[in-house]
């Protein structure tokens, strides 16, 4: 006598749920946008009541230094990624997926630049102090919906991409290139006053 296979066992309890990340939808960058609008007010803050030695301003300024090679450059480098892209050089899926990488280095750039610039007695009644801590907000909140922009272009099927993604990727980057730029120049003129 052979035996029936048996019907597999069908759960009807639902799965895991999966967790909602940080680029899943606008709700949650604008979340993130409000958090890091109160904790650059709050790095502001702090800048107006730390008082450091002297040895602390010289490895701040260190940090400093560093955070912009690490987070600048990682901006170049995915600028630098999708005009490869843009110039036939390199496909789609690899600019999207090389620049997914590089958001770790630039937001610990961005964060490194921050922190120690708490440290660096800015003058916050400076208009260039000013605009640049502008700059620094309106780069984090770039960056925060560049992050789900990258999201929407990794979940596009159609090639060529969708002519709106390409706008707001064209966007994001020109206003990520005017706002480093623009801190970094701001940053130099003030380190000679």
């Amino acid at each position: 006598m052979s035996a029936l296979p048996s019907e597999p066992s069908v759960s009807h309890q639902p799965g895991p749920a999966r967790r909602l990340g940080l680029y899943d939808a606008w709700w949650t960058v604008t979340a993130a946008a409000l958090a890091a609008c109160l904790a650059l007010s709050a790095c502001a803050w702090m800048s107006l009541h730390l008082r450091v030695d002297a040895t602390l301003h010289t490895a701040a300024l260190f940090v400093h230094l560093a955070s912009l090679v690490l987070g600048f450059g990682a901006v170049l480098v995915a600028d630098y990624h999708a005009l490869l892209y843009l110039t036939g050089r390199c496909s789609l899926r690899d600019t999207l997926h090389s620049t997914t990488r590089l958001h770790v280095p630039i937001w610990t750039g961005l964060a490194g630049l921050v922190a120690s610039g708490v440290m660096l007695h800015p003058n916050l009644a400076s208009t260039p102090t000013r605009i640049k801590l502008g700059l620094v907000l309106v780069l984090t909140l770039n960056g925060l919906q560049a992050g789900l922009l990258n999201r929407r272009w990794l979940q596009q099927d159609t090639n060529p991409p969708a002519p709106r993604l390409i706008v707001w990727a064209a966007s994001t980057a020109v206003m990520s290139q005017i706002c480093w730029w623009g801190a970094v120049l701001i940053g130099f003129r003030n380190s000679q006053h």
